[in-house]
């Protein structure tokens, strides 16, 4: 059986080969060099640290998937609003794995107060981080045309949306995350 846990330091091997074949082989990311594990660990740690959730899917002690969320904009203005990552191995896309994992995270978001959770995906061809974050609620609000050049063409982003906490119909009745900078 799958679950969701938070990730940890153990999955550090797990998070960089999965997100290395996204960097290497797709364009959901526009990264050109895969990090290292003590990479991904820090980026985990990062996320971790403000209080945000960064959760893995495994089936079988096998990390299969992982997903966060981190500030949408450093800004103050932006502390309601956050945005999602996910990456899923390649033996493991189709099978629910995404769906489990970005699921948490946007349970996760809601239960801090967020209002607003944005994706940004990197190619408007990226049918399935579009479709998935479609079924999840997420609505599409723009494509950024021809933004990055990678491996040989130019590439679009979907910037994508969706309200939690009530959204914008009333004012928050939280602090926000904890953001540096201002």
């Amino acid at each position: 059986m799958m679950i969701v846990r938070t990730a940890t330091a153990a999955d550090a091997d797990a998070l960089a080969a999965i997100y290395a074949d996204a960097v290497v082989n797709g364009f959901g990311t526009f990264e050109e060099d895969p990090p290292s594990a003590a990479d991904m660990d820090a980026r985990r740690r990062a996320i971790q640290d403000r209080g945000l959730p960064y959760l893995v899917a495994e089936l079988d002690g096998q990390v299969l998937g992982f997903a966060y969320a981190g500030p949408f904009r450093l800004r103050a203005a932006y502390r309601y609003t956050l945005e999602d990552s996910v990456y899923v191995a390649p033996e493991a896309k189709g099978n629910g794995v995404g769906r489990a994992v970005l699921t948490a995270v946007i349970e996760a978001c809601e239960a801090l107060g967020v209002r607003q959770l944005m994706a940004v995906i990197g190619d408007s061809g990226n049918s399935g981080s579009v479709g998935l974050h479609r079924a999840l609620g997420f609505e599409q609000t723009g494509v950024g045309r021809s933004v990055g050049f990678k491996h040989g063409r130019w590439v679009d982003i979907v910037h994508m949306q969706k309200p939690l906490n009530g959204g914008d119909t009333r004012t928050p009745d939280a602090p926000g995350i904890r953001l540096t900078g201002d």
